[in-house]
């Protein structure tokens, strides 16, 4: 079965609630198949996305974080159409993630 990255790939605005407060960033996602690779920007810093995964419904990926301190996440979302939500996790707990795909 060959798996539409379409549904995941782009520019995707993003909200997380976490301990500190919603957290705004930006994930840009380029897909090959099921892989999925990019970078998520917050006011602090780039982070390169590792071991992106996107079954046609699901993404999934981990990123290691070093500002405000150095923490290692996963995260995992169900994409619907230009939209998805789902969460973000670390040692501190999972949190709620929301993310809106930028038009063209």
């Amino acid at each position: 079965m060959s798996i539409d990255s379409s549904g995941i790939a782009g520019t995707w605005d993003c909200v997380s609630s976490t301990p500190m407060g919603e957290q705004k960033s930006v994930m840009e996602l380029r897909c090959s198949g099921t892989a999925v690779s990019g970078t998520v920007a917050t006011d602090l810093e780039t982070i390169e996305i590792t071991d992106g995964r996107f079954d046609g419904r699901t993404f999934t990926w981990k990123m290691k974080i070093t500002e405000p301190f150095k923490m290692s996440m996963s995260g995992e979302v169900v994409v619907d159409g230009d939209a998805f939500k789902g969460g973000v996790g670390a040692f501190l707990g999972k949190s709620d993630m929301r993310g809106t795909r930028r038009a063209d």
